[in-house]
């Protein structure tokens, strides 16, 4: 097979050829969309998943949906260090200059801009590099308005005056998060009580946030009416039909097939997880001699699949942990046959440690994204198969 027709893409965020399984989350966004073109309120988006089932992927199909119908839209990736003010202010700004050309007044965009640009320069708490830092906004900054301080009333501030904007002009507003439990607690809260103010006034702007499974208790630690903020769709592993597309309909457009027993083998090696379903449809490709593709092919081209993901999906995670943090991972590996949730005294006591003094490893784990609280007192890996993983390495 010629590696330069490979229609697979596995990658971080690629888009795949085939966008299989997702769509009740397409239609349910497209009905967001549509009332809120309509006036009629809606509540903010929250995908949810573990690493590799496209999260991402959809996060910014979903972005396509808001600019075909022309809202204004803007992305940010959310990190443990980072401010929000920052790179959410260059976001809404890009969003902003999306409809400012329909709008009628140019008063009223000059002037939230200023409003925009009074938000940024907030994010710098050092006076001279307040000065020095500009957030490349074409306006004078607007005193009085989102520059209290607190991000909480700021953010709603601003939000509601975009709002008025894209309403001004009949569309909407879509903010998207991507990696949303990365937020500080201030940030978490502060979008949730401007959320919560949107939503009361039906504002014509929307948050569409994307995270790891504990997004949710994220949120709800914060503040506790966020379950009725949001709607939260959980994007799990590809249903088999789903998987198979995946790999059939981009093979067809190249004239290529897959035998029957090609598709089961990719199927129960994969485990239907979208990554996965990529890599190994790349390798199964690669070493495919001709059409139609067989399960020897598989068989064949999985080594490759598999030493690609141990070290460039699980690998260069694991190098991330310190001894301490190898450890408490190993030990959960042990302990999930099917790479389930466990329960951390059940660690406690495979290590033989008390729980109190395995806290440090465990929200440092946490915090680098590789395990999450399933829930109390259970904890979960945010890899598929990273614990088959650790397992294959200790054996």
């Amino acid at each position: 097979m010629d590696p330069v027709r490979n229609p697979y893409a596995p990658g971080a965020g690629q888009r795949p050829p085939e966008l299989a399984g997702r769509d009740k989350q397409l239609t349910a966004f497209e009905v967001v969309l549509e009332r809120i073109a309509r006036g009629r309120p809606e509540r903010s988006v929250v995908l949810t998943g573990l690493r590799g089932v496209g999260k991402t992927v959809l996060l910014n199909h979903l972005r396509s949906a808001a600019i075909a119908r022309s809202w204004g839209t803007g992305k940010i990736e959310a990190r443990p260090d980072q401010d929000l003010r920052r790179p959410l202010s260059s976001a809404l700004h890009m969003a902003v200059r999306e409809i400012a050309a329909a709008h009628p007044d140019r008063e009223s965009v000059d002037y939230f801009l200023g409003v925009l640009k009074s938000f940024a320069l907030r994010a710098t708490a050092d006076k001279g590099m307040r000065e020095r830092w500009q957030p490349g906004i074409d306006a004078p900054a607007v005193k009085g308005r989102a520059d209290s301080g607190d991000i909480e009333i700021d953010l709603v501030e601003l939000l509601v005056d975009a709002s008025g904007l894209a309403r001004d002009v009949g569309v909407g507003i879509a903010l998207f998060i991507d990696e949303m439990q990365d937020l500080g607690a201030a940030d978490v809260s502060a979008i949730c009580g401007a959320c919560h103010e949107l939503s009361q006034d039906a504002a014509p702007l929307i948050v569409v946030g994307a995270g790891l499974p504990h997004l949710p208790a994220v949120l709800s630690a914060s503040k506790s009416y966020s379950e009725r903020l949001f709607t939260y769709h959980r994007i799990d592993r590809l249903e088999r039909a789903a998987a198979d597309l995946a790999l059939i309909a981009p093979a067809e457009r190249e004239d290529v097939e897959f035998t029957q027993d090609a598709l089961d083998a990719l199927y129960e090696t994969a485990d239907g997880y979208p990554y996965f379903v990529q890599a190994y449809g790349k390798a199964t490709w690669d070493v495919a001699a001709a059409s139609p593709i067989t399960a020897e092919d598989v068989r064949v081209g999985a080594p490759a699949a598999e030493e690609e993901l141990a070290v460039g999906f699980f690998g260069s995670r694991y190098e991330r942990a310190t001894p301490a943090e190898r450890e408490y991972m190993r030990a959960m590996a042990d302990l999930s046959g099917d790479d389930g949730p466990v329960a951390t005294s059940k660690i406690a006591a495979e290590l033989g440690r008390k729980p109190a003094s395995l806290s440090p490893a465990r929200d440092g784990l946490i915090k680098k994204g590789l395990i999450y609280s399933a829930e109390r007192g259970f904890i979960g890996f945010t890899v598929p198969h990273f614990g088959r993983y650790l397992r294959a390495q200790s054996d």
